[in-house]
């Protein structure tokens, strides 16, 4: 069943314009840590069995595009600071750090949108979304960015998994009726990743299950575990599984 789900919310305003890498440097980062630092029991693998039916791939395309033309990178001042394109329709955005809110921005016209990351840590992955109103409301949510990683050059490039990777990753699974954090309606096809390690937005293959489209996170769901939704005792029948996925 479905462990401590955790939505992200909102942080802190804008800031400063992108300075040119001087002393800082994406290698010497900290390194990047999970959002709960509650004790997370062992979660040892129990087997178990899928629902009979592979789930099909979800379509997420019914909404607002997700931001693009994303540039910037790593200061001399130790932040990540970086610009994007408004969205035509969007009232605001939000901007996330591994599944994690950073920063809320308004639209009200300004020429260019800026977010500023104070407290970078390596190999994060920046994404965002547009917003038809700034209630937040899940349906006013648009479609997720690709991911966006500092490389070499200390500069924001976009990061996906590439195609056909395989994670041997423990599978467990939830049922309970709720939004995702990226405001979908829990289902069929929806899972909840560490997305320091799986961006969301990632689509990959579940032996037994089908096909998972990462869209949420949860305070258990860290390191090598996946989450995948299935209705009423099929959760539980599922188990905890020992599975190779395969992203597409």
């Amino acid at each position: 069943m479905r462990f401590a789900r955790i939505f992200a919310l909102a942080a802190f305003a804008a800031g400063s314009v992108l300075v040119a890498p001087a002393t800082a440097s994406a290698a010497t980062l900290p390194a990047c840590q999970h959002f709960y630092t509650g004790t997370i029991p062992d979660r040892p693998v129990t087997g178990g069995h899928g629902p009979g039916t592979l789930v099909g791939a979800v379509n997420v395309g019914n909404r607002l595009p997700a931001p693009g033309s994303v540039a910037g990178g790593l200061g001399a001042d130790g932040k990540v600071t970086f610009t994007f394109a408004r969205v035509s329709g969007a009232k605001a955005y939000r901007a996330f750090r591994n599944g994690q809110a950073l920063q809320w921005i308004s639209d009200w016209g300004q020429p260019t949108l800026t977010v500023t990351d104070a407290s970078p840590c390596q190999n994060a992955n920046y994404q965002l979304y547009a917003m038809t109103a700034e209630d937040n409301s899940p349906g006013s949510l648009g479609q997720i960015s690709t991911a966006y990683r500092l490389d070499s050059g200390n500069h924001l490039a976009t990061y996906r998994i590439p195609a056909g990777t395989t994670l041997n990753y423990r599978v467990t699974s939830y049922n309970d009726v709720a939004q995702t954090a990226l405001g979908y309606s829990a289902g069929p096809g929806f899972c909840a990743v560490d997305a320091r390690n799986i961006p969301w937005g990632t689509r990959f293959s579940v032996p037994g299950y089908g096909e998972c489209y990462a869209a949420d996170i949860g305070s258990w769901i860290k390191d090598d575990i996946v989450d995948v939704w299935l209705p009423g005792s099929q959760a539980d029948a599922w188990g905890i599984q020992r599975l190779t996925l395969t992203v597409r």
